[in-house]
């Protein structure tokens, strides 16, 4: 067993990056309730629509509903989306992600779920241009981001969380401590092999965060007018309505 143990250890692959930084570079466009409460229900309509609107008959939707859970959306705001597609609307969404360059050196990538993507793209440049951004191509900024399954939780015994992943056969990258959280960086595919068996080792646990996140490889740091565009830029893509998700390298953003 420990023999077993000390191969797979190897498995894991510490990235050198600070916890605090990295839950500032991960800033999201769902710092207001509303916006937070739109984007789970448009993810749970979506994932309802596409299948049972029964969480114990489609696990996109059952997955879809743990991570509103996860970011504490109410109980009512869950029904109401997955109601809305049992009453047979219409609205089709689509996912699109889009990559662009912001000031300095920042990059971003930016989920969204649309009904116009005609719309939704001529939304981003307006954001874009008034920040003096612009948009990439496909590519020219995920290349340097990784798709990771991320979870934050209120736990601080590394090696036992450690073990406890790696005997469900999760595909670890990262676990780190910081106070009383930690915060685990696992396969996009393995997320949730990964909560059910932190379910089992944590009974009744609650989860900071349960999310699929692309994450820099590199951050960077901007300061005076580079900083006011980027924040700019940030206010003006939280106020499009078919953003979902965004992804940056910048590690102070959230300091004074």
């Amino acid at each position: 067993m420990i023999e077993w143990l000390g191969k797979n250890l190897k498995k894991v692959e510490y990235m050198g990056r600070h916890f605090e930084v990295r839950a500032a570079a991960m800033a999201k466009t769902s710092a207001a309730n509303a916006k937070l409460y739109s984007r789970h229900s448009k993810e749970i309509y979506v994932a309802a629509k596409s299948g049972e609107p029964d969480p114990d008959m489609n696990q996109t939707l059952k997955k879809a509903i743990e991570r509103a859970k996860a970011n504490n959306i109410p109980a009512d705001v869950i029904k109401r989306a997955i109601e809305k597609a049992k009453g047979g609307s219409t609205e089709n969404y689509s996912s699109a992600t889009y990559e662009g360059f912001g000031a300095g050196a920042s990059t971003l990538i930016i989920e969204c779920l649309t009904d116009n993507q005609n719309r939704t793209i001529a939304d981003l440049r307006t954001a874009f241009n008034k920040s003096h951004a612009k948009l990439g191509v496909s590519g020219s900024v995920s290349f340097n981001y990784q798709h990771l399954g991320n979870i934050i939780i209120a736990y601080t015994d590394e090696e036992t969380m450690l073990d406890t992943l790696i005997m469900a056969d999760v595909d670890v990258k990262e676990i780190e401590v910081q106070g009383e959280n930690m915060q685990i960086l696992v396969e996009p595919s393995d997320l949730y092999k990964a909560k059910e068996a932190i379910d089992e080792l944590i009974p009744g646990v609650t989860y900071d965060t349960l999310e699929l996140a692309m994450l820099p490889n590199e951050y960077c740091r901007l300061e005076g007018e580079d900083m006011v565009l980027f924040k700019r830029l940030l206010t003006l893509l939280d106020d499009v309505d078919d953003v979902q998700n965004v992804w940056h390298n910048v590690e102070n953003v959230n300091e004074e």
